[in-house]
């Protein structure tokens, strides 16, 4: 191990226990949920297998009134739920790591339509879920008694199932201790609303009775956020937020802090810079003797040492950079720096979360998989016999495949058309703000270039001629896909007058084309390229508008929290944004459009040039050609279906699996099966 990294692995007391070093992998929904059992013990046995001190379960109801339908999280309401999460701790343990559960109840962001409790907090007020039209009903006495037995019942289940660790939750919006805390949704005008104190006695009281149920057996952690990022912005790290750490200061065996709400916490790459909560937290370790813990998007061990050395934090909190490489902390230990699959900060990991499924990562292919697939981030079975695999591109897709099959022991050839290897996460790194994404390519290529069974050639375009000569036994084609020219796209499948001869698309912008004078771009794609070129231009120099058929721009982007970060920096670069607007066709001197709802026609958009963002078609034409001469092959990544890169990522390694016969014929995998009560 590089010394200047040891203070990372320092064993810390943290009440009656002590952590083995200063990793925490952090609670986060991981998309299974109290019904799927055996892929959440996978990910988590992973994580404390690849070095993580800590390991988390993520949010977890403590009672039926808090109910998050429809997201996949946990639950610890009985002496059932105990018998699942045992063997969560158990399979933890056994690698040597501390377990903790965050305990939570969410207050006005329960919804209230699973089980017919209507969500409940300090006040009557909407949920906090603005489309949902559901209200809150304000807690009697009762009710806050009942809540407190709760938390006590949840603490002693919590000790029953062997945590080491329980978190009283208070963060992200999504805690009713922090909806009595904040002013804003706190009207009450008894003993628990009006001043600072008052609002504060829930938070105070579950605490201490939380204290007081883990006795000498187990610590006590607070998750809270300093801050409001994002939100009504009321409670701040220089005002009340810093005066609930000093009002408690001593209370827990741990502080786990960071900022509010969600869509702050995990900023994005394109936004946030590693180690942004920074400004906001490090106040917290001047106040309080007990430990500190935080996040950051850590993926740099100098910046994770740094933390400590400065006296920031005191544990180093990682859940995405945990997704992206569970064995991050056990490669620094080995000095293995070069060998971490760094996190990228794309958030398609939240994105999985947002929709209701299993977690999903750019970086890391195998994260879901490692119960119902017996997929291992690290160790690749060996092939039955080796045999020589030629794969066409290197974009993601090729790079992962190249990278699975070498490391099972098949002389692996990589030929790339382009000058430079890395396919479209190369190219599309160079957009303003997206350069964390080169890591997909540049961790591949540096395990790939230390293997004496790979062959790397750029620079070397193959035809069917060329393919069928080399007499490979497998031949997989990662050739990608083109933006389309002529408009067709989500919305409108067919093409738009005047868009073939006329129109740009990203592909020749990334290629190195200019654009002079006012640029109209037609977004039918509704994720970050329309958008991430706009900002690009408008840097430049260029009057950009941006018009899509959708209500809002960039849909998809909700579902990364990156959507109003997006527009504001749409408004601040001085981009015209005009939603629900469909082309019909480019006249040479501006963008006739129409309303999207009622195809009202309205005025013409002028501009000089016009980029069309709508969709992508595979290039197959290297598999026809090869399909003519009867040579086997196989699409993999955007030539196989255009998608997102984590998608690429994927399909490059799902095939590779598939050729060393590691996959069923028939797709099937591992399932979790419902109880079924006759």
């Amino acid at each position: 191990m590089d010394p200047r990294y040891a203070p990372l692995f320092q064993p810390l007391k943290i009440g009656p226990v002590t952590a083995p070093n200063r990793f925490v992998s952090m609670p986060h929904a991981i998309g299974f949920s109290h019904l799927m059992p055996n892929g959440a013990i996978g990910i988590r046995e992973t994580r404390a297998e690849g070095g993580w001190g800590i390991v988390a379960m993520q949010l977890s109801e403590i009672d039926p009134t808090s109910d998050l339908s429809g997201l996949p999280y946990e639950r610890l309401w009985d002496e059932e739920d105990v018998r699942a999460h045992a063997r969560s701790v158990e399979r933890i343990h056994a690698h040597g790591a501390l377990a903790s559960i965050e305990l939570a109840h969410t207050g006005i962001r329960s919804r209230g339509i699973s089980n017919g409790y209507p969500p409940m907090g300090p006040s009557v007020l909407p949920t906090l879920k603005p489309e949902m039209p559901l209200m809150s009903r304000a807690m009697t006495k009762d009710d806050i008694r009942t809540l407190r037995q709760s938390y006590r019942a949840a603490t002693r289940r919590a000790k029953e199932a062997g945590y080491d660790i329980a978190y009283v939750y208070a963060a992200h919006d999504a805690s009713v201790l922090w909806h009595f805390l904040h002013p804003d949704y706190n009207r009450r005008t008894d003993e628990y609303g009006g001043s600072f104190e008052n609002r504060l006695r829930l938070f105070r009281e579950v605490l201490e009775e939380t204290k007081e149920e883990a006795g000498d057996d187990i610590a006590v952690a607070v998750r809270f956020a300093v801050h409001e990022a994002s939100g009504p912005k009321r409670i701040t790290h220089d005002g009340e937020g810093r005066a609930v750490i000093e009002a408690l200061a001593d209370l827990p065996d741990l502080w786990d802090v960071n900022i509010s709400g969600w869509s702050r916490d995990s900023g994005t790459s394109r936004y946030d810079p590693e180690g942004f909560q920074e400004e906001f937290t490090r106040f917290v370790k001047q106040v309080t003797g007990k430990p500190v813990l935080g996040v950051g998007r850590f993926t740099s061990p100098d910046t994770m040492v740094s933390q400590l050395r400065r006296g920031v934090l005191d544990l180093i909190g990682g859940a995405r950079p945990s997704i992206a490489d569970p064995f991050l902390p056990a490669k620094l230990r080995e000095g293995r720096v070069e060998d971490i699959r760094e996190c990228i900060g794309c958030n398609i990991c939240v994105a999985a979360e947002s929709v209701g499924c299993e977690l999903r990562c750019t970086q890391n292919p195998t994260i879901s998989e490692e119960w119902r697939r017996g997929w291992h981030p690290e160790r690749i079975p060996p092939a039955h016999r080796r045999e020589n695999t030629l794969i066409v591109g290197s974009g993601p897709a090729g790079l992962e495949a190249a990278l699975v099959l070498a490391r099972a022991g098949h002389d692996v050839t990589v030929a790339e058309a382009r000058e430079d290897l890395g396919g479209r996460v190369l190219r599309e790194a160079r957009i303003s703000n997206l350069a964390a994404w080169g890591r997909v390519a540049d961790y591949r290529l540096y395990q790939l270039r230390q293997m004496g069974n790979v062959t790397l050639y750029a620079d070397s375009p193959l035809d069917a001629e060329a393919v069928a000569e080399f007499g490979a036994d497998h031949v997989l084609l990662a050739t990608g896909a083109r933006w389309r020219r002529d408009g067709g796209g989500r919305t409108r499948l067919t093409g738009i007058d005047g868009f073939e001869n006329a129109a740009l698309t990203p592909d020749d912008l990334l290629d190195g084309a200019t654009v002079d004078g006012p640029v109209v771009i037609y977004d039918d794609d509704h994720y970050y390229m329309a958008n991430a070129l706009a900002a690009q231009l408008a840097r430049q120099g260029a009057e950009v508008q941006i018009v899509t058929p959708l209500p809002t721009l960039g849909s998809w982007m909700a579902q990364t929290l990156e959507q109003p970060r997006m527009i504001a920096e749409m408004h601040r670069l001085g981009v015209r944004m005009l939603p629900y607007t469909a082309a019909t066709g480019w006249t040479g001197t501006g963008l006739a459009v129409r309303r999207a709802d009622t195809g009202e026609p309205l005025p013409e958009i002028p501009a000089r040039r016009l980029l069309s963002v709508t969709s992508r078609l595979p290039d197959i034409s290297l598999s026809e050609a090869l399909a003519a001469l009867g040579i086997a092959h196989r699409l993999i990544g955007d030539a196989e279906a255009p998608g997102t890169i984590q998608s690429s990522v994927y399909s490059g390694h799902r095939h590779a699996r598939e050729i060393l016969g590691q996959v069923p014929e028939d797709g099937l995998f591992r399932r979790e099966r419902a109880k079924v009560f006759l």
